[in-house]
């Protein structure tokens, strides 16, 4: 059988009579897959079906227009309001782009990205904003590929160059930080510190989340994120411990509701909420300005310097690929060799099995 597969999709392949046939089943099981497939090859041999037009392939901006805008508002607007404003920014940016709004899916490739990348920096963006547009179109024509409107979908390189949140804060740094922020700050700074979460998700911690009596010093559950990875139950340190539970008595020991409650759409903090006070916390405190985001950046760090696998570091950091946690494990030699030394054939010194054969001989 024929079967391949493009992302999780599986295709079929295959001839009949000199012409290749070659769709998409649409379908994520191998063996329904299999099985339209034959069902197709069994109508082609009993003369029920002709050979299939082409089909009509889409321009990027009708596409954009028809299927990928309203996906992407009913999945996000609600669920995930921010990742909706991605999507919104990046289809916007493609649907007026000159290059390649009007062209059809299957005549975009690699030099028509990289002129689309040139058209962004001449309207004026940054290396962060057109890489940002480059990887709204890389999802666009990776929905083209899972949706079976194309078979494979062109390389999207990103430009060099971009700023990335690499500022890692230290301990002393982050003393200072939390000495001059104010109360609220100072909490959410101090949860942020020692789980790693992201801003987003710190945000939006809910009471109902927080089990007291789990691991050591109790355990918080992060219900949703940017991915399915984000679901994950983190331990409290003692300081977390700390700082939550004078929260919960001060709110009068609810079981449910938010933990930072606020006047805002949501019903609780957001971005804006603490922006001030982090701009003061710096001022005062006479450091180097960070982003917030960068709070999380050093917990990552810091756990990939303390000899966490990357496998563990991507569960706690919710990342959906081990690729993004490879950045912050890097083995030292001593590593190296402990993890070898534990493998039987690593034991031995040089000489020692000689010996033991000697012996048992």
């Amino acid at each position: 059988m024929a079967i391949y597969k493009r992302g999780s999709i599986y295709w079929y392949k295959f001839t009949f009579n000199g012409e290749a046939i070659r769709e998409s089943t649409r379908q994520k099981n191998q063996h329904k897959a299999k099985d339209m497939e034959s069902t197709h090859r069994s109508r082609l041999a009993m003369g029920e079906v002709g050979i299939r037009e082409k089909k009509v392939v889409p321009t990027l901006k009708s596409f954009c227009v028809d299927r990928v805008e309203p996906w992407a508002k009913s999945t996000f607007e609600h669920a995930s309001p921010k990742t909706w404003l991605w999507y919104g920014f990046g289809i916007d940016s493609l649907k007026k782009s000159v290059t390649l709004a009007n062209l059809k899916l299957d005549e975009i490739g690699p030099e028509l990205v990289a002129e689309y990348a040139s058209e962004r920096q001449r309207d004026g963006l940054q290396t962060s904003s057109v890489n940002s547009c480059l990887r709204a179109l890389r999802r666009v024509l990776r929905l083209a590929v899972e949706w079976g409107v194309l078979e494979a979908s062109p390389k999207v390189k990103f430009l060099s160059g971009e700023h990335r949140r690499e500022r890692v804060i230290t301990p002393k740094e982050e003393a200072l930080y939390l000495a001059a922020a104010l109360p609220l700050l100072h909490d959410v700074s101090v949860v942020l510190f020692d789980t790693g979460m992201r801003p987003d998700e710190c945000h939006c911690l809910a009471w109902e989340s927080i089990t007291w009596d789990g691991g050591r010093n109790g355990v918080l559950l992060i219900a949703k994120g940017k991915t399915k990875a984000a679901r994950r139950v983190l331990p409290l340190s003692p300081r977390v411990r700390m700082v939550l539970e004078n929260r919960w008595n001060a709110a009068g020991k609810p079981g449910d509701g938010w933990v930072w409650p606020a006047e805002t759409k949501d019903g609780h903090i957001n971005h804006d909420s603490l922006k001030l006070q982090h701009k003061k916390a710096l001022k005062l405190a006479k450091l180097r300005p960070f982003e917030v985001y960068s709070i999380r950046h050093t917990f990552l760090t810091r756990l990939g310097e303390s000899g966490c696998d990357v496998w563990t570091l991507a569960r706690v950091a919710g990342h959906s690929n081990i690729s993004i946690s490879q950045r912050y494990v890097h083995p030292s030699e001593d590593a190296v060799l402990n993890a070898l030394a534990r493998l039987p054939g690593h034991t031995l010194r040089l000489g020692q099995g000689d010996d033991a054969k000697s012996d048992a001989e």
